[in-house]
């Protein structure tokens, strides 16, 4: 493999700057008839500067400008899902990116991997497509769920 298959700078970058955003188009267009049931929507891009690599100086700050992100991805925030008769609330739904030093994992939290690349590959349609369809499946679920218990 080359040497530049590595978590870096760089790499980190190219995820949170052109990933991210061309993923978060695809997760709007599968959520919009969700979002509708909603007052407001947020989805946003997630950068964790508080996780430490237990492999690496703890004395270094985590950063992007240091290589050393251990996550980083989108939260999507609905905002008072408005229907008579249901007392209004909110859903929160995060996909992670768990990025490790020679590859990432694509899911819905640490321990689910739907997705594995490595830093070097470029993302096709049917990958960002499959991301964001399973995510919206489970966020469909997770708002049936949230219904199921208030009715």
């Amino acid at each position: 493999m080359e040497e530049q298959n590595k978590r870096d700078k760089q790499a980190i970058l190219q995820l949170y700057n052109q990933v991210l955003p061309a993923l978060a188009e695809h997760i709007h267009r599968s959520v919009t008839p969700v979002i509708s049931l909603f007052d407001n929507f947020n989805l946003e891009r997630l950068l964790d500067t508080w996780t430490k690599d237990p492999a690496s100086d703890s004395s270094v700050e985590v950063s992007i400008e240091n290589g050393n992100i251990q996550q980083l991805g989108l939260r999507l925030r609905l905002e008072g899902f408005m229907k008579p008769g249901v007392e209004a609330f909110d859903l929160t739904k995060d996909l992670l990116f768990k990025l490790e030093h020679d590859s990432y994992t694509v899911g819905p939290d640490k321990n689910i991997s739907w997705l594995e690349k490595g830093y070097l590959q470029r993302w096709e349609n049917n990958e960002y497509e499959m991301v964001a369809s399973r995510w919206s499946e489970e966020l469909i679920d997770l708002l049936t769920e949230r219904l199921e218990k208030l009715t």
